[in-house]
């Protein structure tokens, strides 16, 4: 039976091509940020009625209601390295799902898990373990002084995401997510921490069609400035650039949006979805004043990126 519980699951899959990249634009490689909004119980919405205000819900088969698994691919365009006023675009396949009771969604090249499968009526909580791939600076670096510096060295980022959904803010079918991600390098490139608050509002506009608003964070220590902004003596030399000494802080702020719409009109039975996105993020403090950004960059950070996805 279709219910309103299986809205933000709609929206689950059909974000699953833009959210590894709402937190963090500017990484070519890197950020994604990725969300997962669940629904409430049965009977939690209006007899009649859908998003659209006609017909009531969609009979017949619900992709959500058991195991399920969203395959993407993208491409997407954004900074070269963080920082960068050179943009690229590259491929970006994403897998999201659940299976077992444990939500799977992408974060950048990784995955994050939610291993609380329980969903309320009104609110919704989730947690579990993170993996990312950091690939900032490691290759395709388009500035020729900043490649100058030399290329770093890719680092794995182990961590938790928590988060909490409310539902019905404004309408029966809406909700508001908030998480705050944790995590830190164990493969010995910048042996830093980065925390990554969010918030995003999700709604459906109709059975097929869903869109999202986000605002993001991220907070970096002294170790993880230190590598990614700083300017050895070795590196001015050979670049010709400032040497400068990075302190963590306030990393960025950023705000994205997205709209995605199933090819069918009704998302509950899976198959094919597209998807855009688009987002813009901010470098403060030292992330802004380094050379690699205040002279060869722009603290200024877009990204925008297309795709599809099929869910079964």
């Amino acid at each position: 039976m279709m219910t309103p519980k299986h809205f933000p699951l709609m929206g689950t899959a059909l974000c699953a091509l833009a959210f590894p990249q709402i937190l963090s634009a500017q990484e070519a490689d890197g950020q994604a940020p990725s969300s997962q909004e669940k629904g409430g119980e049965e009977g939690s919405g209006p007899p009649v009625g859908g998003p659209g205000g006609g017909g009531g819900f969609p009979t017949g088969k619900n992709v959500f209601d058991d195991n399920w698994v969203t395959l993407g691919l993208g491409v997407a365009l954004s900074p070269s390295y963080t920082g960068s006023d050179d943009y690229r675009a590259f491929p970006l396949p994403v897998v999201q799902g659940q299976l077992a009771g444990v939500g799977i969604s992408p974060n950048g090249p990784g995955v994050a898990l939610d291993l609380i499968p329980g969903r309320g009526v009104n609110s919704d909580y989730s947690f579990g373990p993170t993996i990312r791939l950091r690939s900032d600076r490691a290759n395709n670096i388009e500035d020729p002084v900043v490649a100058l510096a030399g290329e770093l060295d890719r680092a794995v980022e182990v961590g938790v995401k928590v988060g909490t959904t409310k539902r019905q803010i404004g309408n029966l079918l809406d909700s508001v997510t908030f998480s705050l991600a944790a995590s830190g390098d164990v493969a010995g490139a910048h042996d830093g921490f980065v925390l990554e608050p969010s918030i995003s509002y999700f709604t459906p506009v109709d059975f097929g069609t869903a869109v999202s608003f986000s605002l993001s964070a991220s907070v970096v220590d002294d170790n993880y400035a230190d590598y990614y902004y700083s300017v050895s003596g070795a590196q001015s030399a050979a670049s010709g650039l400032d040497q400068f000494d990075a302190e963590g802080g306030l990393q960025s702020v950023g705000a994205s949006v997205f709209i995605a719409y199933d090819l069918d009109g009704n998302a509950l039975n899976g198959g094919l979805s597209a998807v855009f996105i688009g987002s813009y993020s901010r470098l403060l403090g030292d992330a802004a004043d380094t050379p690699y950004t205040a002279e060869r960059g722009d603290p200024n950070q877009f990204f925008a990126g297309v795709g599809l996805g099929y869910t079964f």
